[in-house]
C-alpha cells in the first residue's frame, strides 16, 4: 500500500472520459425508461379495460386486473437496467479503507461531510455502501514491528471504530458476520468493521490472533510493506525470498480455528503460496489487481488468481491508479522527484507526531498528482474485474477501494459517493443484476459465512 493522505481526482484524464462514457448512457437509459413504461403501461390499460367480460372494466376485476401485475413488471423490468436502482438493492461492501487513521490523528468526523477525506456516512448513503471494513494499519516504522508501541496504535484504532456505533447506534452497528451486515442493511444501518492491516500487533504472540478476534477484527494480513519475522512482505527485499516460518503457519491454522480470513493483500509471492497450501479456508486479497494488467509486485499473477479461486475466496479490486494502469507508476515516481522539495517542507512544518507528519506530505503529493497526473478512468478498474471474471469466474472477485489510503483515485471513482459509476460501467458491458450483487457484496458475504462454519471460538 502506497502512502497515506485524501485526494480527490484530476480532471484532465486521458483513459475514459467520464461524462461521455458514464452519464451519457445514462441519459439515453432514462429517455429508453420512460418509453418502454409508457409503451407497457398503454398495454396494461389495454388488457385492464378489454380483460373483464364484454371489455368492462367492473370495481371488483380492477383489483386482479393485469394492469397493475403488467405496470409492476414494466417497473421492476426497467430498473433492472437502472445503474442506481441496481445499485441500491445490491450489499455493497467495501473491504479496505484508512479512514481511521483521519479520525484519530486528524479529528476527523465521519458522520459529517468532509472534504479531507474520500469517506464518510454521508457520502457513503450517497453512494449506496452498506458496509466498510475499517483497516487497523500500524506503521511500523513509526510505532515498531512488534511491542507495547505497536500493539496500543492497533488498540486506540479499534477504539475508535467501535465508537461509531457507541456513539452514533442510529447510524453505525458493529459488524462482525455475514448476517449482522444483512441486518443492518435491512435496518438502513451502516455497518463497521474491523480488519488487520499487517500482523504487527499481534507481537509475535500466537494468543494475541484470539485477542484481536475477540474485539472484532474479522480478517488480517501477515504483512504490510515491511516484513515481519514469520511472514514476507511485497514491499521490501527481505521479503522476496521470505514465507511463512512455523509460527506464520501456527498464525494461520489460529485464524482459520477462529474465523478470522486470511488477506494476502501485500504479502510476498513466497508468502502467498505458504498461505495458500496452509489455510483450510477462503483465501481472500482485501485490495489486489491482476498483474497481468498492471505488472507491479502489489497486484497478484493469473496462477494466484486461480489458487485464490481454488480456496473458494475472492480477489477485491483495488482504485490505486498505480495498481490499476501500467506505467502510472513511472509517471508517479517522477513526480515525486520534482516535488520532494516540497513535501519534505509539509513534514517539517507540521506540528505533532509522526503519523500527522505523515498526513501532511501526503496531502502536497495529492494535490500535486491532481495537478500533474492523468489518471485511468472507471473502466480501466472494470477491465481487472473482467480480467479475474474470465479467468475464474463471477463469484471470485469484489471490491476494496483502499480509499483514504491513496493520494490518487480513478476518475470517475474520486470518493464512495462515486461508487454508482463502477456499477453503471458493469451494466454496460453486459453484466447482469446478478452478477453485480455477487460483485459488490454478495460473494465477500459467501466467504464470510464459509469462514464462520466450523470455527471454535
Amino acid at each position: 500500500m502506497p502512502a497515506r493522505g485524501p485526494t480527490t481526482y484530476h480532471q484532465k484524464h486521458t483513459t475514459l472520459n467520464v461524462t461521455e462514457r458514464i452519464e451519457k448512457p445514462s441519459v439515453k437509459a432514462r429517455a429508453a425508461r420512460r418509453l418502454t413504461l409508457l409503451i407497457i403501461h398503454l398495454a396494461a390499460l389495454f388488457l385492464a379495460c378489454c380483460g373483464a367480460p364484454g371489455g368492462k372494466l367492473t370495481t371488483e376485476h380492477s383489483k386482479e386486473t393485469p394492469a397493475t401485475e403488467v405496470s409492476k413488471a414494466a417497473t421492476e423490468t426497467a430498473d433492472a437496467h437502472d445503474p442506481s436502482a441496481v445499485h441500491r438493492r445490491a450489499i455493497a461492501i467495501d473491504m479496505h479503507a484508512d479512514t481511521v487513521q483521519f479520525m484519530l490523528d486528524d479529528g476527523a468526523d465521519i458522520n459529517q461531510r468532509l472534504t479531507t477525506t474520500h469517506l464518510d456516512a454521508v457520502r457513503m448513503r450517497e453512494g449506496g455502501l452498506d458496509a466498510q471494513f475499517f483497516s487497523i494499519w500500524v506503521e511500523p516504522q513509526y510505532y515498531g514491528f512488534k511491542g507495547e508501541r505497536a500493539v496500543a496504535r492497533a488498540d486506540e484504532q479499534i477504539k475508535t471504530v467501535r465508537a461509531l456505533a457507541e456513539q452514533h447506534p442510529e447510524t453505525w452497528t458493529l459488524a462482525t458476520t455475514a448476517e449482522e451486515i444483512r441486518r443492518a442493511a435491512r435496518e438502513g444501518k451502516l455497518a463497521a468493521l474491523l480488519g488487520l492491516e499487517g500482523g504487527y500487533a499481534i507481537d509475535e504472540k500466537l494468543e494475541s490472533v484470539e485477542r484481536y478476534y475477540r474485539i472484532g477484527v474479522r480478517y488480517m494480513s501477515p504483512a504490510w510493506t515491511y516484513s515481519v519475522s514469520w511472514a514476507g512482505s511485497s514491499g521490501d527485499t527481505e521479503g522476496r525470498t521470505r514465507g511463512l516460518n512455523e509460527f506464520g503457519r501456527k498464525v494461520i491454522r489460529e485464524m482459520n480455528r477462529l474465523g478470522i480470513m486470511v488477506d494476502v493483500s501485500h504479502v510476498s509471492d513466497k508468502t502467498f503460496w505458504d498461505i495458500v497450501e496452509t489455510s483450510t479456508k477462503p483465501v481472500i486479497a482485501t485490495h489486489s489487481n491482476c498483474r497481468a494488467i498492471s505488472d507491479v509486485p502489489r497486484n497478484l499473477t493469473d496462477e494466484q488468481i486461480r489458487a485464490i479461486a481454488k480456496t473458494g475466496g475472492v480477489v477485491s479490486v483495488v482504485f490505486y491508479p498505480a495498481f490499476v494502469e501500467a506505467g502510472w507508476k513511472e509517471r508517479k515516481d517522477a513526480v515525486d522527484r520534482e516535488i520532494q522539495t516540497l513535501v519534505d517542507e509539509a513534514s517539517r512544518r507540521a506540528q505533532g507526531g509522526p503519523s500527522i507528519k505523515r498526513i501532511a506530505r501526503d496531502r502536497v503529493r495529492e494535490r500535486e498528482y491532481a495537478r500533474r497526473l492523468s489518471m485511468p478512468g472507471v473502466a480501466r478498474v472494470v477491465d481487472h474485474i473482467d480480467h479475474i471474471v474470465k479467468l475464474v469466474g463471477i463469484e471470485h472477485v469484489g471490491v476494496g477501494s483502499d480509499f483514504d489510503g491513496i493520494q490518487a483515485t480513478p476518475a470517475g471513482l474520486s470518493s464512495v459517493a462515486d461508487l454508482p459509476n463502477l456499477t453503471a460501467e458493469l451494466l454496460r458491458r453486459g453484466y447482469t443484476e446478478e452478477d453485480v450483487d455477487k460483485i459488490l457484496g454478495g460473494n465477500i458475504l459467501r466467504v464470510m459465512e464459509e469462514v464462520e462454519r466450523g470455527t471454535q471460538q
